[in-house]
This record gives structure tokens, C-alpha cells and sequence, in this order.
């Protein structure tokens, strides 16, 4: 499988809140822990609606969050 082309923030936007566990994170936009260190990773690309969730949490706009590298 290929290196996703998209990249994010979500490790360091964790921490700035707090200190956030990627349990915490992935109780609060309803996935796992395990999605949550997949997406971060980069080795899984959220669903759009997950990436939005992702982002609210944070108040971040989307493109704060996540960064297409294609």
C-alpha cells in the first residue's frame, strides 16, 4: 500500500489541547483509539465527515488540520 498523500497535525494540535490522548480524541468524534494512531500515522485517510469532526474539536479550520501533499 502507498504513503498517503495527506498529512496532518492532529499529534501536535493534541498535545497544544491539553495533552489529548488519541482515546480522548477518537471518544469525541466516535472511532477508535486505533483509527485515531492510523490517521495520525498517515497509514489511514479519514473519512471526509471524520476529518471534519477532527478539526471542530480543535477549532481549526479543515486545512489547519490536514494538508494534501499530491
Amino acid at each position: 500500500m502507498a504513503k498517503s498523500s495527506i498529512s496532518n497535525q492532529i499529534r501536535t494540535l493534541r498535545f497544544m489541547s491539553g495533552e489529548m490522548t488519541q482515546a480522548e480524541l477518537g471518544e469525541r468524534i466516535g472511532v477508535t483509539r486505533q483509527t485515531i494512531a492510523a490517521i495520525e500515522a498517515g497509514k489511514y485517510s479519514p473519512t471526509l465527515e471524520a476529518a471534519f469532526r477532527i478539526a471542530q474539536v480543535f477549532g481549526k479550520p479543515l486545512d489547519a488540520v490536514f494538508q494534501w501533499e499530491g
